[in-house]
């Protein structure tokens, strides 16, 4: 089905508008948690265990149901996916403990997992050919403008009048109405290569393992994942610690960063259409770990609009998730199993890069004080800048059907 220039842009601000909702529901436990503790009987390790039973789940439902969509389609995945856990956010709100709460958190990383690549795949195939890049990154950095800029003041705007029960309620409003829309007005994409959905086996499935670039873009992904947790779980805590900067200076330096991230996360992927994926991710790469830098030079600190700045134009994380983990997958192997590319990327970025990496990170600040996890998000910058390096270039901009690059068998 060839969608007209209008129905695709309504098409790709409902994709925004989902994502951005994903990661509303995902971070919203974690801008709450204050307003639980006492309710729910929590402590720091208890909400550290919220925060991981979701990611763990939100691993391995992404790649298990991405794969499933593959094979039966996308809408057969998102709609339910969307449904429930719009309703598992509203029954976060209705706990009445610790345990309850674990459980409702892990099925909401089940139901959350396949969102991001199901989303992400029929985000790359209703796009044009050269503007492939330029819409999975406007989609991506829904992550950042909704759930790392707007959460934060809506959930705990709602919970500071109305309670936190009521916020989690509110979170998982726009899931119904978005997922209400989806189902109206997003028809299943059309495969650019003209592939039927057909019958996939196992070592389809598996097939994925044997591209060189998957490999590679696993390692990034898990350099850029790292870069994201240790720098804002670690970075309030290094500023008002270590640089002796008030919270609300903490807060308008991330902040800073944020947005940052929301416009570079637009500019780098549709960039990334003319000087190729390889160029971007290099200089992305060192953008942000350059910011890590700044973030560690106690000079910058006297002047903090200045410093402000640098976090705005070198956030560019938000642009390496899309090509890392979206655009080189999918343009990596064959169209039918794209949504499996972006699942197997996005596991293995999850159980490490979100999961080990900050528990890591987390015991070496104990002992050995904040600077370290920023020295490792250095690190994840680095390996990101080693990958760039080595993957095969996929973009392909006189291409209106993107061939798979060659297999390391």
């Amino acid at each position: 089905m060839q969608m007209t220039d209008r129905r695709s842009k309504l098409v790709l601000l409902l994709l925004f508008l989902t994502w951005g909702t994903v990661f509303l529901d995902r971070m919203s436990q974690l801008y709450l948690a204050p307003y639980m503790i006492h309710d729910l009987d929590l402590d720091s390790a208890k909400v550290g265990n919220l925060a991981g039973v979701t990611g763990i789940c939100w691993a391995i439902s992404t790649l298990l149901f991405g794969a499933l969509s593959d094979r039966i389609g996308r809408r057969k995945v998102l709609l339910p996916a969307i449904f429930s856990f719009s309703i598992l956010s509203w029954l976060s709100g209705v706990v009445q403990s610790y345990e309850q709460m674990l459980i409702v958190r892990a099925l909401l990383g089940i139901a959350e997992g396949p969102c991001f690549s199901v989303i992400m795949a029929i985000t790359e195939e209703t796009a044009e050919p050269q503007h492939r890049g330029r819409n999975v990154g406007i989609v991506v950095s829904a992550a950042s403008l909704i759930g790392l800029a707007v959460a934060p003041v809506l959930t705990t705007q709602v919970a500071a009048h109305a309670g936190w029960r009521a916020a989690f309620f509110v979170a998982g409003t726009p899931g119904i109405i978005l997922g209400l829309l989806i189902w109206k007005l997003v028809p299943e994409p059309t495969r650019k290569d003209g592939a039927k959905k057909e019958h996939l086996a196992l070592g389809d499935y598996l097939s994925v393992l044997t591209y060189r670039n998957i490999w590679l873009c696993c390692l990034g992904a898990v350099g850029v994942i790292c870069w994201l947790f240790e720098v804002n779980v670690f970075a309030p805590l290094y500023i008002t610690q270590v640089a002796g900067q008030s919270g609300t200076t903490a807060g308008f330096l991330l902040g800073a960063a944020g947005f940052g991230a929301f416009v570079l996360g637009m500019i780098f992927p549709a960039l990334s259409d003319r000087i190729g994926r390889k160029a971007a991710l290099i200089i992305m790469s060192v953008l942000i770990a350059a910011l890590v830098t700044a973030m560690l030079t106690q000079s910058l600190y006297a002047n903090l609009w200045l410093l402000a700045g640098i976090f705005f134009v070198t956030n560019a994380q938000q642009g390496i998730v899309a090509l890392m983990m979206v655009l080189v997958p999918t343009e990596t192997v064959p169209a039918r199993l794209a949504a499996t590319a972006i699942g197997m990327v996005t596991m293995v970025a999850e159980f490490i890069g979100a999961t080990a990496a900050p528990a890591i990170g987390g015991a070496l600040a104990q002992q050995y004080g904040l600077a370290v996890p920023l020295y490792m998000a250095l690190g994840g910058a680095s390996v990101v800048f080693i990958v760039g390096l080595l993957l095969k270039e996929t973009a392909r901009r006189t291409s209106e059907v993107h061939e798979p690059s060659s297999s390391v068998a």
